[in-house]
């Protein structure tokens, strides 16, 4: 088990697709290589046969205040001939050590079955919206729609939707650098996978006061019921510089012609959307799990993101994967600086290193922890203390999932 060379991209690439249940084509292989990075893959091998896989990519993670250096996993798999013999928990233990090694202060994830990476230290950091909208049902509060959308090449997207991009990723903890090599994967992902069913990727770009203000990624999904069209808008992502960029972007979206439903995968959980319709149950909205959070260094990590204010707080981390994270810290937050120490003696709170994840962006509370017998309080009045501490003043979201 060891990080693949760069010669062996392909192949890899096949097991993962493999892992999946699933083919690579020869287009998507060739955007692959120009995201891929090599020397952060890691192949598991019985024989020349590569039966287990993950990955990761190198960005900067917004947290409340600030960014900090992370890894996104992706392309983790055992191949189902070689489950049951410890191979992801050998994957996983080269992989954190690796990041630790890098300097890299937490790894966030995407997980296919959540149950598998709380044992590995990862904890459930933000909760993700789907829609799922009856197009007919749907009305704006505001009625009198505002600015102008247009539609772009590949090109010109990659000129335009990055700055706005930026704009809400400075703003929102859960959210992560973007590449120009990802971003030419984002807007030309258009092969058989990327499409599932929909047709061709489309680019739009709203235009307010003269700015360009918000875009949506979507495909469209052709849909005939006994010549009646009854097709889908499927948006990928769909995001705005201000609020009411934000509701003419979705004025567009529900009004696009043929369809009967809108649908996303992912919104941020407080989301305005219920708020701006007429009536939202019709908007069909649910919640899953969105990312999973490994603090790497937790140390370095609590002193890395901003705070709501000013306060004490000593945390007693248990962390068996990562055996330098455990032990008592002592966070001690005064105006912007915020100094993190280990230290001997009694904590506030005693907490796992994934349920400390869980609050790190904000998404939960310890309040919330204490209610899912997921922290102990050890000093009285010490789990509102914290809270006033992580507070967020918006929820956590990633935008796409990798």
């Amino acid at each position: 088990m060891d990080f693949i060379d760069p010669s062996e991209l392909d192949a890899h690439v096949r097991a993962v697709a493999a892992g999946f249940h699933d083919e690579v084509s020869d287009e998507r292989m060739a955007r692959i290589h120009r995201l891929a990075y090599p020397d952060r893959a890691i192949a598991a091998r019985d024989g020349a046969t590569t039966v287990g896989t993950t990955s990761s990519h190198p960005f900067r993670l917004t947290v409340p205040g600030a960014d900090v250096a992370a890894a996104g996993i992706t392309a983790v798999t055992v191949q189902p001939t070689h489950r049951r013999r410890g191979l992801l928990r050998q994957m996983m233990r080269l992989q954190l050590d690796n990041l630790h090694e890098r300097g890299e202060l937490a790894a966030v994830l995407w997980a296919s079955e959540g149950a598998i990476y709380p044992r590995f230290g990862y904890g459930l950091a933000t909760l993700n919206g789907r829609l799922d909208a009856d197009r007919s049902r749907m009305a704006l509060r505001d009625p009198e729609p505002q600015g102008q959308v247009r539609l772009v090449s590949t090109e010109e997207a990659l000129e335009t939707l990055p700055a706005i991009y930026e704009r809400e990723r400075r703003q929102r903890p859960g959210f992560y650098s973007r590449s120009s090599s990802w971003w030419e994967f984002r807007t030309r992902a258009d092969d058989a996978w990327d499409r599932r069913g929909a047709g061709p990727i489309v680019r739009a770009v709203l235009e307010l006061g003269g700015d360009d203000a918000g875009y949506a990624l979507y495909r469209f999904r052709h849909v005939w019921t006994r010549g009646i069209p009854e097709g889908e808008v499927h948006v990928q992502e769909a995001l705005a510089t201000s609020p009411v960029a934000y509701r003419e972007l979705w004025r567009f979206l529900f009004g696009v012609d043929l369809v009967a439903r809108v649908q996303a995968r992912h919104l941020a959980i407080d989301d305005p959307l219920p708020l701006l319709v007429t009536e939202p149950t019709p908007l069909g909205l649910s919640t899953g799990d969105g990312l999973y959070l490994r603090l790497v260094d937790v140390g370095a990590a609590l002193a890395a993101r901003c705070y709501a204010g000013d306060g004490q707080i000593t945390l007693d981390v248990a962390d068996d994967f990562c055996p330098w994270n455990a032990g008592v810290w002592r966070l001690e937050v005064s105006g912007d600086l915020a100094q993190v120490e280990r230290v001997d003696g009694r904590a506030d709170l005693r907490v796992g290193v994934g349920d400390l994840a869980s609050v790190y962006l904000g998404g939960f509370t310890f309040a919330q922890l204490e209610r899912a017998l997921r922290v102990d309080e050890i000093t009285q009045g010490a789990i509102p203390r914290a809270d006033a501490l992580f507070r967020s003043e918006r929820a956590p979201w990633c935008p796409e999932s990798f």
